[in-house]
């Protein structure tokens, strides 16, 4: 019988980024996935900039931008007639303007699913206490208020083991046997339009290498699709859009059909194109009712489903078990209370139907669920969600509001103000530590951490006097001590002043800001902490 903490179903991206978060917080996991191996097939590529300072804090992100392709080998988004032909329209994406860019330390990274899931698995392999077992399945499960158990089957040789596990976390898909099991509801509309992937191999560069893009838009009268950028030379994606808009149907994909439509895309009739494989699939915009059932959680494409217009589906999953694996390893640690994971839904379902639907009203807005006779170029929001992707700001007992109004944004979906109001991403400002330029972003990892002002020395001593084995570490650091304001900007950009301090959360965001020093720091910093980890009721600030 296996006896595991948390019981991790599914080895894609999300999967593999729980088990390496949960071994780092000294949570020991079981990865179970039913295929063999990684991904073999490229899926998702874009890699948002605020995934990338998650993997970032987590000592991946140079090895994710080494198996990925360098901004500039993807700099533009493109409209033509053909690949050859007459082009409509290029853009930069509003992610990548200088002003987007500067308000954090990380840059958006292509790279794509079947080159990434070898490096998370990597590095999660070698992050123990996790383990992770490929070619395996959960086969049988049940279970009550506390507890998992059921029966996995190793795929290759039939044998079967019985477990129990404390949680369990479903990141298996947009197909997720857990959440039929659990019988959550989705909300939103199935079956928006539907596409064909075509992976292939061609020598692209005479029509791109002058105008590196990550999308190439093809606008024909009787075809619309979009070359996907894999390795910028002879590795492609093409993908076809509205199938049955245009007459087509799954089944009409042939090697020999997709060869002809790549070259109609291309305008090449010449072109040598090896067909690799063929993927058929229908965008959906969904979310679950509930991320949350009991001892089972829901991750990833299990959780939320849609439409890959902006690229947003995997970056959502994996910041989904960012937020999740603290807490679990907070509550497995004996460190907080179980209601904590209740927070789980509350931060992160309200998320995902915002960006369910942005990323909705992307594709609408690029008609993909009509016949199009004309070019149907994207809405000025695609690409340029600084909003979604920044902005986020939760609202749950483990954030303790501390009275201020959320900055003014004229768009949520594009507009990022940076502040450390408590329920919002801890904003980047460059700082100096040790002789070495970081960012705040830098401080951020399996721990929480205080952010103290000049006047910071009584912040520094409570958080030493509250350090107990029964709550989670805290880091501290005091500005313009060990860490130096090298530009003069964090106290305006955290909203304190100079005797005031900021409680980070594991996952980046803001727990609690106190403007001011109070007459007692050490009660009032103990008692935030523990109003974050649910040992103590919330109140009014």
């Amino acid at each position: 019988m296996l006896d595991i903490p948390v019981l991790i179903v599914g080895g894609g991206p999300v999967g593999l980024t729980a088990s390496l978060l949960l071994s780092q917080h000294g949570v020991r996991s079981l990865l179970v996935e039913r295929h063999p191996g990684t991904a073999i097939l490229p899926k998702a590529r874009g890699i948002n900039a605020r995934t990338m300072e998650m993997y970032r804090q987590c000592g991946v992100e140079q090895a994710i931008r080494e198996a990925g392709l360098p901004p500039e080998r993807t700099g533009l988004i493109v409209w033509t007639e053909s690949l050859s032909g007459k082009e409509i329209e290029r853009r930069v994406p509003g992610r990548a303007t200088p002003e987007n860019m500067a308000v954090t330390p990380a840059t958006n990274c292509l790279c794509a699913q079947d080159d990434l899931e070898p490096v998370l698995r990597r590095f999660a392999e070698a992050a123990r206490p996790g383990e992770l077992r490929f070619n395996t399945e959960l086969t049988k499960v049940c279970y009550d208020a506390t507890r998992v158990s059921g029966v996995l089957a190793d795929r290759a040789t039939g044998m079967e083991v019985p477990f129990r596990a404390r949680y369990l976390i479903a990141a298996d898909g947009a197909q997720s046997r857990m959440r039929r099991m659990l019988g959550v509801r989705m909300l939103g509309q199935e079956g928006v339009y539907d596409s064909v992937n075509i992976l292939f191999r061609a020598d692209l560069r005479p029509w791109t290498e002058d105008r590196p893009a990550a999308l190439y838009f093809v606008e024909q009268p009787g075809l619309r699709g979009t070359f996907l950028t894999i390795n910028g030379k002879d590795r492609w994606g093409f993908l076809i859009h509205s199938l049955k808009q245009y007459g087509f149907r799954p089944g009409d994909f042939t090697s020999e059909r997709c060869a002809a439509l790549i070259r109609q895309a291309t305008g090449v009739a010449d072109l040598a194109i090896e067909v690799l494989g063929v993927s058929p699939w229908e965008a959906s915009a969904v979310v679950a009712d509930r991320y949350r059932d009991g001892p089972v959680f829901l991750a990833g494409d299990a959780a939320h489903e849609m439409p890959p217009t902006g690229g947003f589906g995997l970056n959502t999953g994996v910041q989904d078990v960012h937020n999740l694996a603290w807490k679990l390893a907070a509550v497995l640690h004996g460190q907080a209370d179980p209601l904590l994971l209740d927070t789980y839904h509350a931060e992160r379902q309200l998320l995902g139907l915002a960006i369910t639907q942005a990323s909705l009203a992307n594709a609408l807005s690029m008609g993909r669920t009509a016949r199009q006779g004309g070019a149907k170029l994207a809405r000025p929001q695609f690409l340029n969600e600084q909003g979604l992707i920044f902005g986020a700001c939760y609202e749950s007992a483990a954030v303790i509001p501390d009275g201020t109004p959320p900055p003014p944004v004229v768009d949520p979906v594009t507009d990022y103000v940076p502040s450390a109001r408590p329920g919002g991403r801890a904003p980047h400002v460059w700082l100096m530590r040790a002789g070495d330029r970081i960012s705040t972003i830098d401080l951020f990892g399996p721990h929480f951490v205080l952010l103290a002002g000049r006047g910071g020395a009584p912040w520094l001593d409570a958080a030493r006097r509250i350090a107990l084995p029964s709550r989670p570490p805290i880091v501290a650091y005091a500005v313009d001590s060990e860490i130096i304001d090298i530009d003069g900007a964090w106290h305006d950009t955290y909203g304190v002043e100079e005797d005031g301090a900021v409680l980070v959360r594991p996952d980046g965001y803001v727990a609690w800001r106190c403007r001011s020093r109070p007459n007692d720091p050490e009660q009032s910093l103990s008692n935030a902490l523990d109003r974050v980890l649910g040992r103590m009721r919330q109140t009014t600030n």
